[in-house]
């Protein structure tokens, strides 16, 4: 595996510390019950975060047959607000994570996201529909993101991709699970009561989390909100860059039906157990390349590289830490960086639907896939420069 950089990271005001004198800060386990029992907690919280969020291509299909009225851009804005927020608000919650506050973002994310959907069964208007799902749906699933991908860095070493890799897999697992959830009763209990529903399950899995994780260690003072050090950083910023086009991409694929979710399933888990061999750089460059790859052959097939695609949900966070050489600063970084990578998601929803066209002509499918494809191309070259530049060829 590539080593972490060697540069130090300072902060901007207070003195940078390690969350514990390195004498005092025990190794992570790397195992033991309590080590899985925060593997199956990240489990439920990708669930619920991107995986509650793949479910809006069956909101979509909702909304655009009993509100024909409302124009289809206007409602894929909804689930453009939720995939940005779940991604920009980390560079709030990071450093608040950092700061020894985990517990608190579990429970207002859990308790936005339950909220969300009791407030969804009741609206009416679609500002209601905005304010509920695209916004308090999406700032709940943006204060559980962070500690998603935060938490098991202290609790896993050797095993870490593995760990991750199984995490991340709950997003797969909540996109084949929540859109059934919704369609299934849909035709015999109506819309309110199927929401309801996917509000009291996200509710009892994410108990879970609730239960069982906590932080091993906690900083001894305040840390600054922004880590300057980071943005001083090539390798830091080029991975970020390279994320951002390569979600631009990735955005065109996540209003997918559960078959596809199902297998991206394996592409979020195996290239991260892989990544604890080869490092994650190592594999990241050529999944992104092949999803472009994929992309562009979308023009003339119909398919999506959904192994391929799964990769790049669970190795970006993966390589985020082995940029991050104090682990005192991986939620700063991991805020900053996706955050930053939101921005990626905003534009590729609306972009992809200004190709694509409204509808009144002939819909422009070739430009949506070559738009995805140079996005997701671009961005596994710089992938390839990153590695490169951390380690040559070898």
């Amino acid at each position: 595996m590539i080593n972490a950089p060697t540069q130090s990271t300072t902060l901007t005001s207070t003195p940078t510390t390690p969350l514990d004198p390195p004498s005092k800060l025990p190794p992570p386990p790397n195992g033991g019950l309590l080590a899985w029992l925060h593997v199956l907690g990240g489990f439920a919280l990708f669930l619920n975060t991107q995986g509650l969020l793949n479910t809006f291509g069956v909101f979509q299909t909702y909304y655009a047959t009993s509100h024909p009225s409302t124009s289809p851009s206007a409602i894929a804005w909804i689930g453009s607000t939720q995939a940005t927020l779940l991604l920009l608000i980390g560079a709030i919650t990071g450093p608040i994570y950092d700061r020894g506050h985990l517990r608190s973002l579990l429970v207002s994310g859990t308790s936005c996201i339950f909220l969300g959907h009791i407030f969804l069964r009741l609206s009416t208007e679609y500002y209601q529909v905005l304010l509920s799902q695209g916004i308090l749906i999406g700032l709940g699933a943006g204060s559980l993101f962070v500690p998603c991908v935060s938490v098991l860095p202290s609790y896993f070493s050797t095993h870490l991709g593995l760990a991750l890799g199984l995490a991340v897999s709950g997003s797969a697992a909540g996109g084949i699970m929540y859109p059934i959830l919704l369609y299934r009763p849909l035709p015999r209990v109506g819309f309110a009561w199927s929401v309801r529903i996917m509000g009291f399950v996200s509710l009892a899995t994410l108990a879970l989390p609730l239960a069982v994780m906590q932080q091993r260690t906690k900083p001894p003072r305040a840390r600054a909100l922004l880590d300057r050090a980071a943005l001083r950083d090539p390798h830091y910023c080029l991975c970020v860059g390279a994320s951002l086009l390569a979600f631009m991409g990735l955005k065109l694929a996540f209003d997918i039906v559960p078959i596809l979710n199902a297998a991206s399933c394996f592409g979020r888990t195996v290239p991260n157990a892989l990544a604890d061999c080869v490092g994650p750089l190592n594999l990241i460059a050529p999944c992104c390349l092949v999803v472009a790859g994929c992309l562009f052959t979308m023009v003339g097939v119909d398919g999506v590289a959904g192994f391929f695609s799964g990769a790049l949900i669970g190795l970006p966070p993966l390589s985020l830490v082995c940029l991050t050489k104090e682990r005192a600063m991986i939620g700063t970084r991991m805020g900053m960086g996706f955050g930053v990578i939101g921005l990626g998601v905003l534009a590729g929803g609306p972009g992809g639907g200004a190709i694509l066209g409204d509808g009144s002509e002939k819909l422009d499918w070739t430009g949506l896939w070559v738009f995805g494809g140079v996005s997701a191309g671009v961005g596994g070259l710089f992938y390839a420069i990153l590695r490169w530049l951390r380690g040559g060829w070898g």
